[in-house]
């Protein structure tokens, strides 16, 4: 069934400021009832919008569609993990065209309100549905996260000195997650089979804090180093963010994830080899557009997932990795390789 649409362009105060009392009269809001009205609006994990991570990017896509295909956008910041259902609800309830929520976490609440509001468009970033679910007013942007995990990984053991990796990630009862650790544990292993690997998951907190304990993420990075580890890879909102910064506090290599962090980052760019890569923000417009255009199915989309560039390291890395890597991305395109990593962990 498509997910259809119209778009128009209507200035509007933060949602999250509407429940504080930016606005509380009708008149200054706007009527998404009406057809040549369009709104989007946007319900983040636990965390910001400018995380520097995959909030931050699924924004950037539905700000895209605001400049291009002139939609009204605006967003909820979710602070309590409680709250996924009244965030997602409030945008439903004021009859918005679409509800873009993001991350793993947001699914279960995501396809309870989608079958609630059945005249409401769903996009659910990060969350792969279940066979035979059944509903026909949810999208679903999702992304093999083992395949960047395993690029970067087979670039780091491609690039250490020490022979030591480290990989500093949020939970990975979080399906995504644990496929970033364990793609860069497998392409780590797939060309030095004798690398030394930490993988740490920050599985000692609730889930209203994984992905945002910068601290730990900097003190287990820093921990990492101080052993030995001359490439770090952060993965998992602000604490992955943490261990970029310990990396590039202690001078060893840093390798980002969900988008380029090279740009959300500055403070690690000299030392940022790469990202693993999610166009979290593409794939996002462009679901909009096709449900703009009437042209969006229900279902599972897969996106994009690759390597960003080196920037600063691009001296640093030598031909023949980069000739290997891109040889390893062809070969995972084509199905002639494999990273062995399942959807969700065993």
């Amino acid at each position: 069934m498509s997910l259809r649409v119209p778009f128009v362009s209507v200035s509007l105060c933060a949602a999250a400021l509407l429940a504080a009392g930016c606005s509380s009269r009708k008149s200054e809001r706007p009527d998404c009832s009406k057809p040549e009205v369009f709104c989007v609006g946007l319900v983040t994990d636990v965390g910001k919008v400018d995380d520097k991570s995959f909030n931050q990017s699924a924004w950037e896509g539905v700000q895209r569609a605001k400049r291009e295909l002139g939609a009204t956008v605006q967003f909820i910041e979710t602070t309590d993990a409680k709250d996924y259902a009244k965030n997602i609800g409030t945008f439903a309830e004021d009859h918005y065209d679409v509800v873009v929520t993001v991350g793993y976490a947001l699914a279960e609440a995501t396809q309870t309100a989608a079958a609630r509001f059945p005249s409401v468009a769903f996009i659910g970033v990060d969350q792969l549905q279940p066979p035979g679910l059944g509903t026909s007013n949810l999208a679903s942007l999702v992304f093999a996260e083992d395949r960047a995990g395993f690029l970067v990984g087979a670039l780091a053991a491609m690039t250490t000195k020490s022979g030591k990796l480290g990989a500093v990630l949020a939970t990975d009862a979080v399906p995504p997650v644990w496929r970033y650790g364990e793609g860069y544990r497998a392409g780590a292993k797939h060309v030095r089979p004798d690398v030394d690997l930490s993988v740490v998951y920050h599985n000692d907190v609730g889930i209203d804090r994984t992905f945002t304990d910068p601290e730990w993420g900097k003190t287990t990075a820093i921990s990492m180093i101080d052993k030995g580890v001359d490439v770090v890879f952060g993965a998992g909102g602000k604490t992955g963010n943490g261990a970029l910064l310990g990396a590039a506090e202690k001078g060893a290599y840093a390798i980002g994830v969900d988008t380029d962090q090279y740009a959300t980052v500055p403070e690690a760019q000299k030392v940022m080899l790469s990202s693993a890569m999610k166009r979290l923000d593409e794939g996002t417009f462009d679901l909009l557009k096709l449900a703009k255009e009437g042209k969006v199915q229900a279902g599972n989309h897969l996106g994009k997932a690759t390597y960003a560039p080196f920037h600063d390291t691009e001296s640093k890395v030598p031909a023949e990795v980069k000739a290997r890597l891109e040889a390893l991305e062809k070969s995972l395109d084509d199905g002639s390789l494999k990273t062995g990593v399942p959807p969700t962990k065993p």
